[in-house]
């Protein structure tokens, strides 16, 4: 079986690229620059906003899994990404939504850019199955410089709390659905083993850290003043959805959670030992 990994250079789809290959699959990254490469993976280069530039990247390919970084071309991306899959015919395709997107059918970089992907997956004829992640424990990998150097934990995720995952899970959850059957048509909610509210990551942070680490606080003007590196069409964006963890919160369901053991095979994995982990790395 060949797989394509779209957006496997980052984050999340090296390690899918990795879950796969340790499944004996054979690999193809599609990047936009043939100087990023994923070991022991195929690179091939192209744009999914260049469609007749990408469309060889999908040749031969039995499987696709996707994710679409946030962003103004997400959406475009996303389907086109779906329809060149469709026009391969290809076998399997496995999309990284958002959690919950469909209760935030007008936020950017959650329902009003997503769930138009996922529509035209549905619509598309090919097997599909979509991920819907909560946020990332590796997101805190950002704020190393707050934690060890001002002991303090930035994130405004609010009081409400968030049931967030580990980026491994998803990836060892993408590559199941891609290399066993029984996922066609599933929709499968990927979740962490506790609902986290900020001043609780902080104080999760403060143990493995071995000092006190404080929470930040909820303030959404001071957010998009700290981020203004990432520039206008993505902080605000951003900060609309802080504002909805902070007022909804991000919780995983009881069902969720028994979907995640079947999935697995065990629990996900806690964001205790996530910080335990960086915790002894960044020593």
């Amino acid at each position: 079986m060949r797989t394509l990994v779209i957006g496997g250079t980052g984050t999340t789809g090296s390690r899918v690229v990795s879950a796969l290959q340790q499944r004996g699959v054979d690999v193809s990254v599609l990047t936009r620059s043939a100087t990023k490469r994923v070991a022991g993976a195929t690179t091939t280069v192209g744009d999914l906003c260049d469609p007749r530039g990408a469309e060889p990247s999908f040749r031969g390919i039995d499987s696709v899994f996707m994710l679409t970084a946030a962003g103004t071309t997400e959406t475009y991306e996303g389907v086109l990404g779906v329809l060149l899959a469709q026009r391969a015919n290809v076998r399997r395709f496995v999309y990284m939504s958002s959690h919950k997107i469909d209760l935030t059918p007008t936020l950017l970089f959650g329902g009003a850019t997503k769930l138009p992907i996922e529509n035209a997956l549905k619509l598309s004829g090919t097997p599909y199955t979509i991920l819907r992640p909560n946020s990332f424990y590796q997101n805190d990998i950002w704020y190393r410089t707050a934690l060890l150097d001002h002991s303090i934990y930035p994130q405004p995720i609010g009081s409400k709390g968030m049931s967030r995952v580990d980026v491994r899970d998803i990836a060892e959850a993408a590559a199941i659905v891609l290399t066993t059957d029984g996922h066609e048509g599933c929709t499968y909610n990927i979740v962490g083993p506790d609902i986290q509210t900020g001043p609780a990551i902080a104080e999760v942070w403060g143990k493995a850290l071995q000092r006190p680490i404080a929470y930040g606080g909820d303030d959404l003007d001071l957010f998009e003043k700290t981020h203004a590196f990432m520039g206008p069409s993505l902080v605000f964006p951003y900060r609309l959805y802080f504002e909805w963890y902070q007022a909804n919160g991000l919780h995983a369901s009881p069902e969720d959670l028994k979907t995640m053991h079947s999935l697995l095979g065990r629990a996900p994995r806690s964001h205790a030992d996530f910080a335990k982990e960086c915790a002894a790395a960044w020593a």
